[in-house]
């Protein structure tokens, strides 16, 4: 009997370490998992407002809550009105209640916990479609797979990632999945406009839109890399040892959420795997989707931001075109 204890305290105990093992691990079965649920036919494209927005947001908390991410405050959330666009020429939309989803890791330096890494996605689309950034007047559902399902799920599993190394970490980290993004950036504009912690206390905001299809070159793009100290030169050489190829640029901070953040001057990264055919179209699939890539460019996110949140690494915002 006793022996037969110790085998299954062996076994538990072994159990118990691979479910650790696993946490700390971004794996495209769980990148998979979160870009079917995000683009399910049920949940028509995550247009704001309604329902399948509080689905959404309650499918993120639930992840969150799962990898222990706790929320700043008492609440995951930040609600807020966006104003829904609408096609020149026709009836002005009104407002949808919405909400940004926030998680929150924080970091052990007694001085730099209060300093904070912002890592964000925008988890809405365009519904239906037939609105004005849509490609098409075509009525169906616009799935989103890569705009923004990949850099959602990524947000997900970096964070899960994140939070198992926390004990590393000396400056503190604020998971934000965005609402309204295709609505104008309102997800983004009303977390500056409204900050839960020091908008100056914010370092770097990195931003993920479209990081689902990593092409045949390897190719990672992004902007921003020069608004902090040696961002270029850190961008460039995390990316060989992942396979990844990418192309910095200093300036072109571009069109995305970072974009709010940068005009508050804060230093931002926004990265993206480029453009395709099938952006803001019904055809935007998961069938589409380089998961084994969607992993390494979230790897490639997960290294560069421990960089800064784990070491004394020098921030500062410096302007660029």
């Amino acid at each position: 009997m006793k022996s037969l204890k110790i085998y299954l305290t062996a076994v538990l105990g072994g159990m118990v370490l691979l479910s650790a093992n696993a946490q700390q691990d971004i794996t495209t079965a769980e990148l998979r998992k979160h870009i079917e649920f995000l683009t399910s036919e049920n949940n028509i494209g995550r247009y704001p407002g309604g329902k399948v927005n509080r689905k959404i947001v309650k499918y993120i908390i639930n992840d969150f809550k799962e990898a222990g991410i706790s929320p700043f405050s008492k609440s995951y959330t930040q609600k807020f009105k966006a104003q829904l666009r609408s096609k020149e020429g026709d009836a002005p939309k009104g407002k949808a209640k919405t909400w940004n989803v926030i998680g929150f890791i924080e970091g052990n330096d007694d001085t730099l916990k209060h300093e904070y890494v912002v890592l964000g996605a925008h988890y809405d689309h365009l519904g239906m479609g037939g609105g004005p950034s849509t490609k098409s007047d075509k009525i169906a559902i616009h799935y989103g797979a890569d705009d923004n399902a990949s850099g959602t799920s990524a947000l997900m599993e970096i964070g899960e990632k994140l939070k198992a190394h926390q004990s590393e970490l000396k400056r503190s980290i604020i998971l934000v999945a965005f609402g309204a993004e295709e609505q104008g950036l309102l997800g983004s504009k009303f977390f500056v406009d409204n900050p839960i912690v020091p908008i100056s206390q914010i370092k770097l905001m990195v931003n993920m839109d479209m990081i689902g299809r990593l092409n045949s070159e390897n190719h990672i793009y992004m902007g921003g890399a020069g608004t902090f100290p040696g961002g270029v030169e850190l961008m460039k050489e995390l990316g060989p040892p992942l396979g990844l190829t990418p192309l910095v640029h200093a300036g072109s901070v571009g069109g995305s959420d970072h974009v709010s953040f940068f005009k508050k001057n804060i230093s931002v990264l926004g990265l993206h795997t480029g453009g395709h055919p099938q952006y803001h179209t019904p055809e935007d699939t998961i069938e589409f989707i380089n998961f084994e890539g969607q992993k390494r460019v979230s790897e490639y996110i997960f290294q560069a931001i421990m960089k800064v949140a784990s070491t004394d690494y020098k921030m500062e915002f410096i302007y660029q075109e």
